[in-house]
């Protein structure tokens, strides 16, 4: 299949496929115009490229998990590889709503010391309506 072709079967940008290549994430061969040629599984593959980076998994990492499913499942390299990332994920998302929370604080003691706006119990701001 030509790039367009699996782009569009993907539902990805060529650009997108051209990236996933760089990364070595993706392969492709060429015609002898020089064009890129994909296997017919290069759907398939890009949809759980996709995936992947949607779990909020980096490039390097991506490459890794498709080694393990390229070699035949889930081992225990790939789980404690998958396990790592989750943990990772979840020290991030505990220092987002910490950053958050002293974000909020910020603004309710703006709004103690005369500030515009009203702090919601959300952490966002509000727009007047009720």
């Amino acid at each position: 299949m030509r790039i367009g072709e699996v782009a569009a079967k993907a539902g990805v940008s060529v650009r997108a496929l051209r990236y996933y290549e760089e990364q070595d994430l993706l392969h492709s061969t060429r015609n002898r115009g020089g064009q890129r040629q994909y296997t017919a599984d290069a759907v398939e593959r890009v949809g759980l490229i996709r995936r992947l980076y949607s779990a909020g998994l980096p490039s390097s990492i991506v490459r890794e998990v498709l080694s393990f499913a390229e070699a035949g499942g889930a081992s225990p390299e790939l789980v404690g590889l998958l396990t790592a990332e989750r943990d990772r994920l979840d020290r991030q998302m505990t220092d987002l709503r910490d950053a958050r929370d002293r974000l909020h604080a910020c603004i309710a003691e703006a709004h103690r010391d005369g500030g515009p706006e009203r702090p919601s119990g959300d952490g966002s701001p509000r727009d007047g309506r009720n």
